[in-house]
């Protein structure tokens, strides 16, 4: 077992980790001061010195503009542009257009992905993903899914209510997941849905804990008899569960490779402040209380970067039904890594922690979002305790 990367790889992850030490780090608060605002100025600028350097989308195959990169090698990637909330954007491998560049490469036909992924993946268009529905709608649990699609000779007519459909208020392209059947496995089916099409309205960026940022925009949609030629399913008829479930599994880890970059340099901005401040009688890292934190920590994020790159390895074995399980356990433990890591970081800091003058109070309010997307973590843990009680799950790989 060797994970050592190969001199490629190393080299190509040494150049993003300084371009985003060098670059993206420093323009952070700009990029989101001007998000704020409706501008994307700082962030267009770096978008192209991106694609310049030879790193943009690094996940797609070269004859879209990509470097080809398997799973494994998006985990070395992504952890480093994870580190900026901002990074996965400039490097257009953010949420959710990179899991839906990779469903449009796999599934859609070749006039499709002309037509949508070549845009996406030159950063023209942004996307959306439409699954998710009020109660008593389709949450966590895809059998409850109730928007419908209904065949219309050689059209279907879309009905439904959606919401955290993230970006979908500014997106080009939507893709919508609707039920054109009672079948339980094949009940479903994928829509390619124009965000401009009639009857597809807007009703608003949910209020979040987390400000809104980027495409980081969690709409509230209504499909109200939407039309769309047959042309626009996405894969078969029926394939809508297997399709979301395929985009899911690997969505998951690369959530995961992202939020253990933002959790590694949050627990090492830590340092600085703990080595330096002196509360009854000695440095803060003196205390055993502050060094379990680190501790505790540090053991997380390295084993959530293990579970990461073992999932990793099964998919790119073409193991996809195997991974599933790992996958949810390593998208349930980084998540929480995550949100301990920063709360034990203000913790740590104490007032200053609490403040704005440091970053972990925004970030704890983005992260805590991760024990919620691509699956709360109970329903993560239900699968994790179902498939080791069949019998289906290795604890000693």
């Amino acid at each position: 077992m060797d994970f050592t990367l190969p001199p490629d790889l190393a080299a190509l992850r040494a150049k993003v980790r300084a371009f985003v030490d060098e670059r993206v780090i420093p323009s952070e608060d700009a990029i989101l001061a001007e998000d704020a605002q409706g501008r994307e100025d700082r962030l267009r600028d770096l978008r192209e010195a991106a694609k310049a350097a030879g790193l943009w989308t690094p996940h797609l195959p070269r004859e879209y503009g990509g470097l080809g990169l398997g799973v494994s090698g998006m985990c070395a990637l992504f952890r480093e542009m994870g580190r900026s909330l901002v990074g996965a954007k400039v490097f257009n491998c953010d949420a959710p257009d990179q899991g839906n560049m990779e469903l449009l490469r796999v599934a859609a036909s070749t006039e499709v992905r002309d037509l949508w992924l070549r845009p996406l993946a030159a950063g023209e268009i942004t996307s959306g993903f439409s699954m998710t529905e009020p109660a008593p709608g389709a949450g966590s649990d895809p059998s409850l899914l109730r928007t419908t699609a209904q065949r219309d000779g050689d059209h279907f007519v879309i009905n439904g209510h959606k919401w955290y459909t993230t970006g979908g208020g500014r997106a080009a392209i939507l893709i919508v997941l609707a039920r054109t059947s009672a079948e339980p496995r094949t009940g479903a089916t994928m829509f390619l849905v124009e965000r401009g099409a009639p009857g597809v309205e807007f009703v608003r960026d949910i209020p979040c804990m987390a400000p809104a940022m980027l495409s980081h925009r969690e709409a509230e949609m209504r499909y109200v008899n939407v039309r769309v030629p047959a042309s626009a399913v996405l894969g078969n008829v029926g394939d809508g569960f297997a399709l979301a479930q395929a985009r899911l599994v690997p969505a998951r880890l690369t959530h995961c490779m992202r939020w253990l970059g933002l959790a590694d340099r949050a627990l090492r901005l830590c340092i600085p402040y703990v080595t330096r401040r002196e509360s009854f009688g000695r440095a803060l890292a003196e205390h055993q209380a502050i060094q379990m934190m680190f501790a505790e920590n540090a053991a997380a994020i390295h084993a959530g970067n293990l579970m990461t790159w073992h999932c990793a390895t099964l998919l790119e074995e073409g193991r996809e039904k195997e991974a599933r399980p790992y996958s949810s356990m390593a998208k349930n433990h980084v998540a929480r890594a995550l949100c301990k890591v920063l709360d034990d970081a203000i913790q740590m800091h104490g007032g200053l922690g609490y403040s704005e003058d440091r970053p972990f109070a925004l970030w704890y309010r983005v992260a805590r979002a991760s024990r919620l997307a691509d699956g709360a973590d109970e329903v993560h843990r239900m699968v994790v305790a179902r498939d080791f009680l069949k019998g289906r799950l290795e604890t000693l790989v």
